[in-house]
C-alpha cells in the first residue's frame, strides 16, 4: 500500500502539521556484523559474479630441520576454496510507493526519511542472516550455521567458566583472541553485565573499552549486540546463543550492500515515486572451528 496522508500509520504523521523532533532520530545501528568484520575480510563481487576466497585445508611440515647443504623437503598443502555469492543465491530487495504530495509537503526530505529506516531494517535482516541464517531456499548460511564450527550444548545461564571454555577452544581452533568478537542478544548482555567477580562482590565482569567510548568488552574481547539474535528459540522457545568468533577468519563477499533507488517515473500514472531497496551480500568461514557457538542460553 503506497503511503499518503489517508492515516498516520499510512503517512499522514509526516505532514508537516504532524511533524515531532522524534521522528528524525539517528539512523539504528548498521549491521555488526560488518562492524566486526575487518575490511581486508570483505570482498566486492565483479559484476555480481561468485566470489572464490582461496584457503589452505591443511599443511603438514614433514621434518622441516635440515643440515647445511642438504636438499630441502617439499611441503604440499592441501588447498580448498570458499564459495560466496553463487548465482543461486537471492538478493534482499524492498519496494516502497508514496504519492507526490506526500513528498512535497512533507517537513524534510521523505524520501531520505523513509529510505534511511528502511535500510536500517535491511541491515538487521541482514544480520539475522550472517548470524543465524539457515541457508534454506538459496539464503545466506548463517556463522552459527556453518558446518565445522564448535558447539557448547545446553549452557542454560552462561557463567564465566563458559566463556573462558569458549577461548579456550577457539584458540585451540587456532584461533586468534586479539581479532575475536562475541556476538549475544541484549538479554545475554544484560545478565552477563550483571555479573561479578568472586562471589558476587568484586568488579564487574564486562569492563568499558576505554579507547572506544560506549564499547564493553568481555575477557578482551569486543562485544556486539544484536536482536537479530533470537531469544525464543529450542524446545522451550526460550533458548538463544552467544558466539565468540575470531572475524579475521571470515569472509564477507558484497554485491550490493544496502542500496536506495528512488524511482520518479515508474508509477507517474498513479502520480508516485517508488523507493526501492536492494542487498546482495553472503558470508563464509575461512576456518569454521574458529567459531564457537554457546547453545541453549537461557538468560
Amino acid at each position: 500500500m503506497p503511503s499518503g496522508y489517508s492515516t498516520d500509520a499510512a503517512g499522514g504523521v509526516l505532514t508537516p502539521e504532524r511533524v515531532v523532533p522524534a521522528l528524525f532520530q539517528p539512523l539504528a545501528a548498521r549491521s555488526v556484523v560488518m562492524a566486526a568484520t575487518p575490511p581486508d575480510r570483505i570482498f566486492d563481487a565483479q559484476g555480481g559474479a561468485p566470489v572464490r576466497v582461496p584457503r589452505i585445508a591443511s599443511i603438514t611440515l614433514a621434518d622441516p630441520w635440515r643440515s647445511e647443504n642438504t636438499l630441502i623437503a617439499e611441503v604440499d598443502p592441501a588447498y580448498d576454496e570458499l564459495l560466496l555469492l553463487p548465482t543461486s543465491l537471492k538478493s534482499l530487495k524492498v519496494l516502497h510507493r508514496l504519492s507526490n504530495e506526500l513528498a512535497r509537503n512533507s517537513v524534510g526530505n521523505v524520501e531520505q526519511l523513509i529510505g534511511d529506516a528502511f535500510i536500517a531494517a535491511i541491515a538487521r535482516e541482514v544480520d539475522k542472516a550472517f548470524l543465524t541464517g539457515d541457508g534454506a531456499g538459496n539464503t545466506i548460511t548463517g556463522l552459527a550455521n556453518e558446518s565445522g564450527i564448535q558447539v557448547v550444548p545446553a549452557v542454560g545461564t552462561p557463567t564465566v567458566d563458559d566463556l573462558h571454555d569458549a577461548e579456550g577452544l577457539l584458540m585451540a581452533a587456532n584461533g586468534d583472541p586479539t581479532t575475536a568478537a562475541w556476538f549475544m542478544a541484549p538479554r545475554s548482555f544484560t545478565s552477563l553485565r550483571k555479573q561479578r567477580e568472586g562471589a558476587g562482590t568484586g568488579s564487574y565482569l564486562l569492563q568499558p573499552d576505554l579507547s572506544q567510548p560506549g564499547r564493553m568488552m568481555l575477557l578482551g574481547h569486543p562485544i556486539f549486540v544484536s536482536t537479530a539474535i533470537a531469544t525464543n528459540t529450542g524446545a522451550g522457545t526460550n533458548e538463544s546463543l552467544i558466539m565468540l568468533v575470531d572475524m579475521a577468519q571470515i569472509a564477507i563477499g558484497r554485491d550490493l550492500e544496502p542500496r536506495l533507488d528512488v524511482l520518479r517515473e515508474t508509477y507517474g500514472n498513479w502520480d508516485q515515486v517508488a523507493l526501492r531497496i536492494v542487498a546482495r551480500m553472503d558470508i563464509g568461514a575461512l576456518n569454521a572451528p574458529a567459531i564457537v557457538k554457546l547453545a541453549g542460553v537461557l538468560a
